[in-house]
């Protein structure tokens, strides 16, 4: 079951022609997988602060579907993924909120953008690969694909 993370389109987060700049987008995906961390109780501070395992981004993609323009309502769905021992990616899909009255209020949502950000689990003193962390798992596990996570379950019995 994915993380979902509300906000709203801030005009800092536009440019020249009124639309939400790109990069401002993955640094939207990035609150939200800060959000989906507190949220599984993983301490934010020591997390990036204060790091063991160092968890830097070795990969980012973005596509849009639509813009998105100062005061639109969205929501971030965040699904993260095992990739490898020491690898995750975390899959985002940004959604515009709608509020569209046919007689009756319905609030839809169309799809504006999805992006992938890649994850390496490295070891802060050594600078080497390591595994990924206890409460990462958990986090993966709590956020995480429900059909990656049977899969899991099932490794883990074995």
């Amino acid at each position: 079951m994915p993380f979902t993370y509300q906000r709203t389109v801030r005009f800092q987060d536009t440019d020249a022609a009124g639309v939400a700049y790109f990069a401002n987008i993955l640094s939207m995906c990035h609150e939200a997988y800060e959000a989906s961390l507190g949220a599984a109780g993983i301490n934010l501070n020591q997390f990036f602060c204060y790091p063991r395992i160092a968890i830097p981004i070795t990969h980012s993609t973005i596509d849009f579907m639509r813009p998105l323009f100062c005061g639109d309502d969205i929501k971030i769905y965040t699904t993260p993924k095992q990739i490898k021992d020491g690898e995750f990616e975390v899959a985002y899909e940004i959604y515009v909120i709608e509020v569209v009255d046919r007689g009756v209020k319905e609030v839809q949502e169309s799809c504006a953008a999805r992006a992938f950000t890649k994850h390496v689990c490295i070891d802060s003193a050594a600078r080497v690969r390591t595994f990924i962390p206890d409460e990462v798992m958990k986090w993966l596990v709590k956020w995480g694909d429900a059909n990656q996570i049977a899969a899991m379950e099932t490794d883990l019995l074995l």
